[in-house]
């Protein structure tokens, strides 16, 4: 049910925004150059990784050396408005098309973080990651990442459909009030370090 779920809503999602996404797709495009998407690998479900998409936000800059600069030098005012409104996230419906991804379940991070977690961290991994999730309609940046762990986890152990819709409703509240979006001190969110912890 949740499957066919996820894909008749992303269907119709799709439907809906293809013009804006186009729209989108360009102004990227002038403001800030090639690539239009960022591809990612990240964890899936039972950590098999997929290629994850998102509206690219960051430049390219790089330093001297040929690193890439900070992410706070590289998001522009332009790259923030797409993500205060998580405009950058609307590629994945490609994603839930796909069947990498639920409309709701913990968001993918970066493979790196893999050996960083607990066992039980480990847990988020049982279940399909989402769009959006339990830890980014209770706080998402403004939280720690053992926090946001917790939650995941809590979800993936207490998942319903009724839960689903009530994360899908509270996430549209939030993204109309943009909250959440960036971490105290960062542009987007510190790092995972890993807790010291099994």
């Amino acid at each position: 049910m949740k499957r066919v779920f996820d894909f008749v809503c992303a269907f119709i999602l799709l439907m809906i925004f293809i013009v804006p996404m186009i729209i989108l797709a360009v102004m990227i495009k002038v403001k800030l150059g090639s690539p239009i998407l960022f591809k990612q690998l990240r964890p899936g479900q039972y950590e098999k990784p997929f290629l994850l998409f998102k509206f690219r936000t960051m430049t390219n800059e790089k330093d001297a050396n040929g690193f890439l600069l900070s992410d706070e030098i590289r998001l522009t005012s332009f790259g923030k408005f797409l993500r205060r409104f998580s405009l950058d996230e609307l590629p994945q419906l490609f994603n839930v098309i796909k069947g990498d991804v639920s409309l709701v379940g913990p968001r993918p991070l970066l493979m790196e973080y893999l050996p960083l977690y607990t066992k039980e961290q480990a847990k988020r991994h049982l279940v399909k990651p989402g769009i959006t999730g339990w830890a980014q309609v209770n706080g998402r940046n403004h939280l720690t990442w053992e926090e946001k762990f917790k939650l995941d986890v809590w979800y993936a152990e207490n998942r319903t459909f009724r839960l689903d819709i009530k994360i899908l409703m509270i996430t549209l509240l939030k993204v109309i009030k943009s909250e959440g979006i960036q971490q105290t001190g960062f542009a987007t969110a510190e790092k995972f370090k890993g807790t010291g912890m099994d």
